[in-house]
Order: C-alpha cells, then sequence, then structure tokens
C-alpha cells in the first residue's frame, strides 16, 4: 500500500478575487481532506458573504470592459485556457485524485481530459457562431446575444474541475463575468484553474473564486442582487433552496440535480459483449456520478444469467488505492458519506433485500487499506421492491438495486416510477426498438447501447426533480446570453 496525501505545497488555498489571491476576510479557514487517508491535505478559505461581496463587485467592475471584448477576442482566451490546462493534466489528475478519492486513471481518462475538451469546444463553437436572422412582412430580424452580466457558478464535488470548466467556458465565452464556489469538499483544481487564469494574465476581476460552505458562501451568492444568473449543480434538496430563493428574484437559474438512472437490459440484449459496459454504468467514481445507472432492470428471460456474470464482475472490481494504476474503484467522498450510503445498505436489508456482492465495511472491508479511509466495495442488492426506499431515493454510491420484469410496459412503468428523470440506458440487439423504447422514458438523456457517451452538442439536463434547463452547446451560450431580437423594416 502506497496511499500518499501530497498535501506539500499546497497550503494555503485561498480565495481569488479581482486578481488576487487573498485569505477569507474572517481569516477563519477549514481543511481539505484526502478521503483515502483521512489526511488533511490542505486549509481552505471559509468564507462567507463578506467575501462573496467583494468578489461579486470585483467582477462587476470588470463587467463592461470584458463584455466590450470581441466574441473572436474571448475564443482566443478560452484556446488559451485549454492549452495551459493541457499542459497541466498530469498535475489536474493527480490533484483531482487527491481531493475525491478515485482511481488516478480515472481522474486522467474523464476529468483532466474533459476540463481541456470543455474549453476547446466552446471556443469552436463560438468561432462557428453566427447571428442568427429571420425575414418576415417585409422586415429582417437580427437575434443577437448580450451577456448576462455577472453570473454565479455552484459545482459540486464528484467531478470538481469537469463540472467547474462546463460552465466557466460558456460564461466567459459570452462575454459574462464570474463568481464561482467550488464544493468545500474539493477544492484543489478549482485553485488551480484559477493560478492557470492568473498566469495567462486573463483580466483581473473577469474570474473571482470563493471558497467555504454552502450555507454561508453559495447562499450569498444566490442572494446577491447584483448576480444575475445561477449556475447549480448539485443535490435536488439543495437545487430546491437555490431555486426558492433566486426564482423570486427573476435571476436566470439552471439546475443540474440528481438522478435514480434506470439501467435497462431487454430480452434479446447479448449479455456476453455489454456486461462491461454495465458494471462502468454502475460503479464508475464509485457510484458517485449523477449519471450512474443505480437502477438495472433486466428481462425476466436473461436474469438469472445476468445476475451470474454481473455479480462475478462487480465483485472482481479492484478496489483501493486510489493512486494504484490498478485501481478500477477508489473511495467514497469522506466518511460521513461512506456513513450515509451505509445507512441505506442496512436500509436495504430492513426492506427484505439481499446482498449479492458488497456490504457496509464491517461486513465487506477493503483489503489493505486504512481504517481513517472512506471505503466500501460495490454492493449489489437483489429482490427489493421498485417501489422501495433503497430503489427509488438517490444514494450517490457504489450502491445498485436489480429488478426484472417481464414486459416492456413493465420495465417503462418500473423506469419511471421515481421523481428523478435526469439519465437512463436501454441495451437490446434491435436498434430500432431501442430507440422506440428510449422515447417511453422520463428522462432528459437516454443511452442505446451505450452509456456516457457525450456529444457535448446537445442538450444535458433533467426532468422532474431532477432540474430545470439545458446546457450543453448554444443551450449552455443562450444560458449564459440575453438575447435580443432588432426587427428592421426594409425599405
Amino acid at each position: 500500500m502506497a496511499l500518499r496525501s501530497g498535501g506539500a505545497g499546497l497550503n494555503p488555498i485561498l480565495n481569488y478575487i479581482d486578481g488576487q489571491f487573498v485569505a477569507s476576510q474572517s481569516g477563519r479557514t477549514l481543511a481539505t481532506i484526502n478521503p483515502a487517508t483521512g489526511e488533511i491535505i490542505a486549509q481552505v478559505a471559509r468564507s462567507n458573504g463578506d467575501d462573496v461581496e467583494a468578489a461579486t463587485q470585483a467582477a462587476l467592475k470588470a463587467s463592461k470592459a470584458w463584455s466590450a471584448t470581441t466574441l473572436e477576442q474571448r475564443v482566443k482566451w478560452l484556446h488559451s485556457i485549454a492549452d495551459a490546462l493541457e499542459a497541466k493534466s498530469e498535475a489536474i489528475a493527480h490533484l483531482e485524485s487527491l481531493d475525491t478519492g478515485k482511481p488516478i486513471s480515472l481522474a486522467r481518462r474523464v476529468d483532466a481530459n474533459r476540463s481541456v475538451s470543455n474549453f476547446r469546444f466552446f471556443a469552436t463553437m463560438g468561432g462557428d457562431d453566427e447571428v442568427p436572422t429571420f425575414s418576415a412582412n417585409g422586415a429582417v430580424n437580427h437575434v443577437h446575444r448580450k451577456p448576462v452580466g455577472c453570473v454565479g457558478l455552484i459545482t459540486p464535488w464528484n467531478l470538481p474541475l469537469y463540472l467547474l470548466t462546463w460552465k466557466v467556458a460558456p460564461a466567459l465565452l459570452m462575454g459574462n463575468t464570474i463568481v464561482a464556489k467550488p464544493s468545500e469538499l474539493t477544492p484543489l483544481t478549482a485553485h488551480l484553474l484559477a493560478e492557470t487564469l492568473d498566469e495567462l494574465g486573463l483580466p483581473k476581476g473577469v474570474f473571482n473564486l470563493v471558497n467555504g460552505y454552502g450555507p454561508e458562501v453559495g447562499q450569498a451568492i444566490v442572494e446577491h442582487p447584483s448576480i444575475g444568473g445561477i449556475s447549480f449543480t448539485g443535490g435536488t434538496s439543495t437545487g430546491k433552496i437555490v431555486a426558492a430563493t433566486a426564482a423570486p428574484m427573476f435571476k436566470k437559474l439552471s439546475l443540474e440535480l440528481g438522478g435514480k438512472n434506470a439501467t435497462i437490459l431487454l430480452d434479446d440484449a447479448p449479455l456476453e459483449t455489454i456486461m462491461d459496459d454495465i458494471v462502468r454504468a454502475s460503479f464508475t467514481n464509485s457510484g458517485q456520478v449523477c449519471l450512474c445507472g443505480s437502477r438495472v432492470l433486466v428481462h425476466e428471460g436473461i436474469y438469472d444469467e445476468f445476475i451470474h456474470s454481473f455479480t462475478a464482475k462487480v465483485s472482481a472490481l479492484n478496489v483501493g488505492d486510489p493512486m494504484d494504476e490498478a485501481t478500477q474503484m477508489g473511495s467514497v467522498i469522506s466518511m460521513d458519506h461512506r456513513k450515509k450510503v451505509e445507512a441505506y445498505i442496512n436500509l436495504g436489508l430492513e426492506e427484505g433485500g439481499d446482498i449479492l456482492t458488497g456490504g457496509t465495511s464491517s461486513h465487506a472491508p477493503v483489503a489493505n487499506m486504512p481504517e481513517e479511509g472512506a471505503f466500501l466495495r460495490p454492493t449489489v442488492f437483489a429482490n427489493l421492491s421498485t417501489s422501495s426506499r433503497t430503489a427509488t431515493e438517490e444514494i450517490f454510491g457504489p450502491v445498485v438495486t436489480v429488478h426484472s420484469f417481464a414486459t416492456d410496459e413493465e420495465a417503462i412503468a418500473m423506469a419511471n416510477a421515481t421523481d428523478y428523470g435526469l439519465a437512463g440506458s436501454v441495451w437490446t440487439a434491435d436498434i430500432e426498438r431501442g430507440h422506440a423504447f428510449a422515447k417511453n422514458i422520463e428522462s432528459g438523456i437516454v443511452w442505446v447501447n451505450t452509456w456516457l457517451n457525450r456529444d457535448l452538442r446537445t442538450p444535458f439536463g433533467g426532468v422532474k426533480q431532477s432540474g430545470v434547463g439545458r446546457e450543453g452547446g448554444t443551450w449552455s451560450m443562450d444560458f449564459f446570453s440575453e438575447l435580443t431580437n432588432i426587427c428592421i423594416r426594409q425599405p
């Protein structure tokens, strides 16, 4: 075992306000912890409304000049940021693994790569953007985008830089200035982004970063009357608070919230070729991805074969040191989160479920890992009711429930029997059948014979309690813009 905290040189993690790295005005700090070891990585500024106010004033001061830059200039900035982040890819992966407990290989493949591609993608979108025109009634209508102004970006701990850059890139492209809050659990790569923007000489005040707790910083961002738009990714319960605060203020609002996604295997699903994909869809990042399929619905005709193969592959997953190249699943985000997930495992047993593999840390320990590490074995439940709490509430951890169905209609009803509607996947040998089936799923995204296959031009977001609005491509550009129409009568 070679778990490393790697904290040398990371102290302290400061706010970035008006082009300066500064401590919180109160001088208070909080600790960010390596969840795989329980060791403190660094002390982080614990900010409050005073820091948010300073960041907002800096953003407002910078807004006029930044919005006056041309789209072509902002496209160049995005390309420069992508280049700089690409040069730091290994550092990003290391910090992300250190801060989240995810495998270093996953952090390289997903977090570091996507953080770069987010800037590249929106730079390309901006370069290809054309002003729409519509002719009718003897007039030509020109649709223009103007910046919202100062926007607030609040991002979660599971994909820290990946999801922050997904918001920062289109916000900058559209000429907005930013007040951003990363999760207090995972501030390291947000700090790296601020360092990178500072090194590149991004005009001061355009990007501001305020660290701290949600009630102390996030709420102050949402409440601030001069912040015109809020883009939030996180849990549904927090999203309700964000919506309740921002909506009466008529702010632009984008909410990407939780999920309880269904992975559906129809009777003709080719089990021998898709099993690795089903395991990946279930347990990537210890199940801590809002798009993971935590409910696996399997046709009764292939159920026994599926259970045998799936359980064997899940049991064989290499769980351990996130810095080990061979590790397939690391820790969960914190000991508190492990306790929450374990509470659901115990609930599943109380609700009559059978654990096929995994369990709580005391019943299924991860070998050779420190007691202070927040490790869990991937857990599979069978024989739970589809209406049980374990099968309907978001756990956001390495726990899946498996259920059988007899008809396509029954599978659709089971898939839709949840308050969430973010994502799902359908697996079948018949693509046309899969497409028709997917249309009946109440979800923002449904994959057929694939999972986490993302074209960044497409709309991303959920229905029901999985969110409001869409991100991606022109949807992101529209959100971070005020659309105006100029109608000119022709001579």
